[in-house]
């Protein structure tokens, strides 16, 4: 693990951590310790068994599909694309890799085509683990949060949703308007200290410094709108020869959203010609279905504990 990689969680955890040397010559793009590429293994129903060594602290899963901790978000006013697009922010896994929107960066269209939010990976050390479960419990409350905070007093925001799964605790906290606090309230000291997690794993690079890895799943999610009345751009050629739209299910409920879903290889997903596949498609790809009509193609990565 790299000396850059230490010293963003010791100043994110605020003196927590000691900082630690690197253990051999690396490669400038991957912390050290790290597996030669940081990508997720094929998601499989049962998870790694490997332990990790863990002879005293926060006990924890330590599988490669073990969501350990996480950051999400749901709700609000925004468009299905955006829904059918949607990551969590961050995601801790049970083997220590970590996976992560980096917020910061610009997302500009590509040929009309607007790609996913940049996802970037990497790889904590069992000690480094260790303090930022410390931190996420004491000084982010999940320690002695509740299930859910409502507020009344917003209709539009949308809602943050920590989980962890560590010490014993297996819990899912719901914020309502995370940060938007109002007026003080008997909750506004854990409502605090959870946007001060929140804040932390939005930007857990720390602004681009953190050394890690461009995030290479193994798996897509794929999903079709019907653009026919608004497609409003490029309507590009059906890619695949042997795909055709059966193979999207579509709900069998005509009074439901149609929205036709299918998981998709990497290789399907490059024969559409994206300039970043691997950060999927929020909006404005449009393909010719092969019954000539326009549809709206979202593109969604999917995470190590996701089935494929």
């Amino acid at each position: 693990m790299s000396i850059l990689l230490r010293s963003l969680l010791t100043i994110a955890v605020a003196g927590l951590m000691a900082a630690c040397a690197s253990g051999g010559a690396t490669s400038t793009s991957q912390p050290s310790g790290a597996p030669a590429t940081a990508a997720p293994t094929t998601p499989s129903a049962t998870p790694s068994a490997t332990p990790l060594a863990t002879p005293s602290g926060i006990a924890h899963p330590t599988g490669s599909k073990d969501v350990v901790l996480r950051l999400d978000e749901s709700g609000g006013f925004v468009p299905v694309e955006f829904n059918a697009s949607h990551l969590p922010y961050f995601t801790l896994y049970g083997d220590g890799t970590v996976v992560f929107l980096q917020t910061f960066a610009p997302v500009e269209p590509v040929d009309g085509v607007t790609p996913g939010t940049p996802i970037r990976t990497a790889r904590l050390t069992e000690a480094q683990m260790q303090d930022l479960l410390e931190f996420a419990i004491a000084d982010g409350g999940l320690g002695i949060a509740r299930a859910e905070y409502p507020n009344p007093m917003v209709a539009d925001a949308p809602t943050a949703v920590f989980e962890l799964n560590a010490d014993g605790r297996r819990m899912r906290v719901s914020v309502v308007a995370l940060g938007m606090e109002g007026d003080p309230g008997p909750d506004s000291a854990v409502k605090a200290s959870l946007a001060k997690l929140g804040e932390r794993l939005r930007d857990f690079d720390h602004g681009g410094s953190l050394s890690s890895d461009a995030y290479r799943p193994t798996g897509y999610r794929a999903v079709l709108f019907d653009a026919t009345n608004g497609a409003g751009g490029r309507v590009r050629d059906w890619p695949w020869m042997r795909l055709t739209l059966s193979d999207f299910a579509f709900p069998a409920d005509p009074n439901q959203l149609q929205q036709g879903t299918r998981v998709m290889t990497p290789a399907e997903v490059d024969a559409l010609g994206l300039t970043r596949p691997e950060d999927g498609v929020q909006s404005g790809l449009i393909v010719k279905g092969p019954d000539g009509k326009a549809y709206t193609l979202v593109i969604r990565p999917l995470l190590p504990d996701e089935a494929a």
